[in-house]
């Protein structure tokens, strides 16, 4: 699936509060569920010894996709194409592998 297409697609399923005018809602939502893969992982080093199984990669599989959503509906409430962004992101990448600057601190080395 193509990223805008999956932008367009789940934007059928957004049923939150003033739904093309709240870019808080989706905001809060991916903080949530990037917690929520986080405490997957950490339970995995926890109680797994660090060894992830197939039951807790598909239990992640799926709040990578709850992540996925709301970077989708946040990107949406803010004019934006999933496809620029991943663009952008790739550029930005490149351009400080390029400059030897994918190590370090700062939005902007």
């Amino acid at each position: 699936m193509e990223m805008n297409e999956y932008q367009r697609e789940s934007r059928k399923t957004a049923k939150y509060p003033e739904v093309g005018s709240n870019f808080i809602y989706p905001t809060l939502g991916l903080a949530g569920e990037a917690g929520e893969v986080a405490e997957k992982i950490k339970k995995v080093l926890r109680d797994k010894g660090g060894v992830m199984d197939d039951a807790t990669r598909d239990a992640v599989k799926k709040e990578l996709g709850d992540v996925l959503w709301y970077v989708a509906q946040l990107a949406t409430e803010l004019g934006l194409s999933l496809d620029d962004v991943a663009t952008a992101n790739i550029e930005k990448l490149f351009s400080r592998m390029d400059r030897g600057k994918l190590g370090g601190e700062g939005d902007e080395r």
